[in-house]
């Protein structure tokens, strides 16, 4: 259903505003989550405790630490795109790719949550758990990140 459809009066240039206002609304609660998580990681090496983790945990803990940063540059994407493109007129191209690029960071976040979970349990609890919690961990985002929005999306198309 087309915006018009439901009695939204707009211009496509002020749709293209709207929706990049929206947009960026999301990225400001991800790119929280993200700056809080990378904050976190890299005080790990400076906490007494580090030198006990196994080669396995440090190796983990690196791979987790370019994952932020990847989340990070991948979340901040849009708005330095935004730069490129301020006053060319192309906003409506400029939500399209950004919106590409948000989903992808949610991807990449799910990873990131999910392998800060498992590196927390592996440390704390033992392999087994860890293994467990990421598992859980990433089933519950799918469901609730991927799953649920196609289930209310679904249901709007029937009513």
């Amino acid at each position: 259903m087309d915006d018009d459809d439901r009695g939204r009066k707009e211009t496509a240039d002020e749709r293209s505003d709207r929706n990049w206002v929206e947009l960026l609304q999301e990225l400001r609660v991800m790119q929280t989550g993200v700056q809080i998580l990378t904050g976190f990681l890299l005080t790990v090496p400076f906490q007494p405790r580090f030198e006990t983790l196994t080669a396995f945990q440090r190796g983990f803990y690196l791979v987790l630490v370019v994952l932020a940063a990847l989340t990070t540059g991948i979340a901040v994407a849009p708005v330095a795109l935004h730069r490129a493109l301020f006053r060319r007129h192309l906003k409506p191209r400029l939500v399209t790719v950004a919106d590409r690029i948000t989903r992808a960071a949610l991807i990449l976040l799910a990873l990131l949550v999910t392998g800060v979970v498992g590196l927390v349990f592996d440390v704390v609890v033992g392999r087994g758990a860890a293994i467990t919690a990421v598992a859980l961990a990433l089933a519950f985002l799918g469901v609730l990140w991927a799953v649920v929005p196609e289930v209310v999306k679904e249901r709007s198309a029937r009513d």
